[in-house]
């Protein structure tokens, strides 16, 4: 089946030509969230950049975490580890580009661009409970 699909794209590669490009639309990025008993993570993160994870712990503290490339990992740190909801959003750059509209004087003259990265914006939450992250529907009360 994998052969024969790429022979269906390698024959609409050719039939296509230069409209290939227009064909093909990019798909957008669908991260996964990933964890294990102190860390989460994301996987399938490609075309994925610039990325600004913003963690709301219990209690209210903030935790922000940059990563230029890759996926942004939050590791529970410390023996003061609070059990409850952490919520977190994702705010990152994707390879598609599309043309800035009202373009302001950026003071990079020559070498400011009329292109700008289509943002990407995902959220979701995470359950720590006795001090590990753990999945929602093995919590339970005593």
């Amino acid at each position: 089946m994998i052969k024969t699909f790429s022979s269906a794209l390698l024959t609409a590669a050719l039939i296509l030509g230069p409209f290939a490009g227009a064909a093909i639309a990019k798909e957008t990025p669908k991260p996964v969230q990933q964890h294990n008993s102190n860390a989460i993570w994301f996987e399938n993160w490609i075309g994925l950049t610039n990325t600004l994870m913003t963690i709301s712990q219990p209690g209210g503290e903030i935790t922000t975490i940059f990563a230029k490339s890759g996926t942004p990992v939050f590791q529970l740190k410390g023996n003061e580890i609070k059990d409850g909801v952490y919520r977190y959003e994702l705010k990152a750059a994707t390879e598609e580009t599309k043309k800035i509209v009202n373009n302001i004087d950026n003071g990079r003259g020559d070498a400011a661009s009329d292109q700008s990265a289509v943002p990407f914006y995902s959220s979701g939450s995470f359950v720590v409970s006795r001090g590990v992250i753990v999945a929602p529907k093995d919590i339970k009360e005593e």
